[in-house]
């Protein structure tokens, strides 16, 4: 929170938010379902402060009262949108589930180490109301309420929908878009109301996915290609922008922070490939490919050619730096975004993947010509997987990685997660001139989870952070 008298939730602008406090504990939802424990999913508590005795701990474990549910991302009931309004706090963290279509509530105001179920929001709710499922991305607006992105109709096909909830009691209102116009698939989306602008990204169809990946479900049309840019005062679609081969399986999508700026970045698993989005003199939306991380011949491997599979991107909150991870080649990379058509590859650091040197995996021709990695070890642990959801601190200083990307998925590529749990891992970052490297004194191991291993997912900071706040 930001220590002024009649403000509201979060940091007045991104800049602000820089000098906020260092992150003392953070929230992950770790995920059982597809691990063939019988263990409801829970959100963990993490102390990530170097003082406290109970550094790199989990000190508090939320279980649902529901197995199977697929916790994956989390959003805020208020979040910097609302910080002129001073009635409003943050103080409920929103947990929809990707697989049951439950949305919890979760209090974390009451006491924020040992957060508690506030309300549920039962699937019938979503299904019924808004003819969705399968929700994904929650955001708070500056009116109060909420709105989260869904992948699916009840029927497990393809369906870009949004729905709203109430700030308040957290019911359902119904959907935000109009009749007939959802996008074909759904996953994440941002807003951006001084350009009267929303732009959302597709994934696939649920029940394609839900247990791992088929290509030949890409060619069969059930994974998404485009951006859908929305009139956010009118909630109506006016434009799709297809980006083609290259630009499959459009994950995170991020506006520079600056509330100003007309455009961002999307990060594209499949081919491994960043583009830019941006508002044109015409006053139109249009899309650049401004990065390309290229696929690698294979032997070993399920496909002759290993894509990258960029999953988790962010922006630092001065807009100067992007991230990502290759949850497949096993890297995550920094890129100085300060020319935004060119970015400039400054930092890069191997935890783990699918190339690691002593793996099945040869690589017999590179475009890059990069070695094949070592493997990751922190205190004596091989770390299993590969790095996928990112956090940066507000200072942009640190960056928090895990490795679980989706529990079906995990299962498919990395059954030795399965096995041994997910892990938490730091990277200090220069944020000066760029540059990355590993924290060998930081590890949080959820293989030793008192239920047994655990799949820990997105990590959210109970103040708000740069993949969570948006500026008005």
């Amino acid at each position: 929170m930001a220590s002024c008298s009649g403000c509201g939730p979060g940091y007045r602008t991104p800049l602000d938010a820089m000098k906020g406090p260092r992150e003392e504990i953070v929230y992950l939802p770790c995920i059982y379902r597809s691990t063939g424990i019988l263990k409801p999913d829970y959100l963990a508590t993490v102390d990530v402060d170097p003082k406290s005795p109970t550094y790199c701990q989990v000190i508090h474990r939320l279980p649902m009262p529901n197995l199977r549910d697929e916790l994956h991302h989390s959003g805020w009931n208020a979040c910097s949108s609302c910080f002129g309004d001073a009635t409003k706090t943050r103080n409920r963290l929103i947990l929809p589930s990707l697989i049951s279509s439950r949305i919890y509530v979760i209090d974390v105001g009451t006491d924020p180490r040992a957060p508690k179920i506030h309300k549920m929001v039962e699937p019938v709710d979503v299904l019924w109301k808004c003819n969705l499922a399968n929700p994904h991305t929650s955001h708070c607006l500056g009116s109060g309420q909420i709105m989260i992105s869904c992948m699916g109709d009840p029927s497990g096909d393809g369906k870009g929908g949004f729905l709203l909830l109430d700030g308040e009691t957290f019911e359902v209102i119904g959907n935000w878009e109009h009749p007939g116009e959802a996008a074909p698939f759904g996953y994440d989306f941002w807003y951006q109301p001084r350009h009267n602008v929303m732009i959302s990204t597709e994934w696939g169809a649920p029940k394609a996915l839900v247990d791992g990946f088929n290509p030949a479900h890409v060619k069969d049309g059930l994974y998404g290609s485009a951006l859908h840019v929305w009139d956010w005062t009118t909630h109506r679609k006016l434009q799709t922008l297809a980006l083609g081969e290259d630009g499959a399986i459009p994950l995170e999508v991020r506006f520079l922070h600056d509330p100003s700026a007309t455009e961002g970045y999307v990060g594209c698993a499949l081919r491994g490939n960043v583009f830019r989005f941006y508002r044109t003199p015409a006053g139109d939306w249009a899309a650049e490919k401004v990065i390309s991380v290229p696929s690698k011949k294979v032997e070993g491997w399920m496909l002759p050619e290993m894509p990258s599979l960029i999953t988790d991107i962010l922006i630092s909150l001065d807009d100067r730096f992007l991230y990502f991870s290759n949850w497949l080649h096993g890297d995550i990379r920094q890129y100085d975004i300060t020319d935004r058509r060119n970015p400039k590859l400054v930092g890069q650091v191997f935890l783990g993947g699918s190339l690691i040197r002593d793996g099945p995996v040869r690589v017999l021709e590179d475009p890059e010509n990069q070695d094949q990695p070592s493997p990751c070890f922190i205190k004596g642990k091989r770390v299993p997987g590969g790095p996928q959801m990112l956090q940066l601190s507000l200072d942009g200083r640190r960056l928090y990685v895990t490795t679980s990307l989706f529990s079906g998925w995990d299962k498919q590529f990395y059954p030795e997660m399965i096995r041994e749990g997910s892990v938490m891992m730091q990277i200090d970052v220069d944020s000066m001139n760029g540059g990355l490297s590993l924290n060998q004194d930081f590890l949080v191991d959820f293989g030793k989870e008192p239920d047994g291993p655990a799949l820990a997912h997105e990590l959210r900071y109970p103040g708000g952070d740069c993949t969570s706040d948006i500026w008005l």
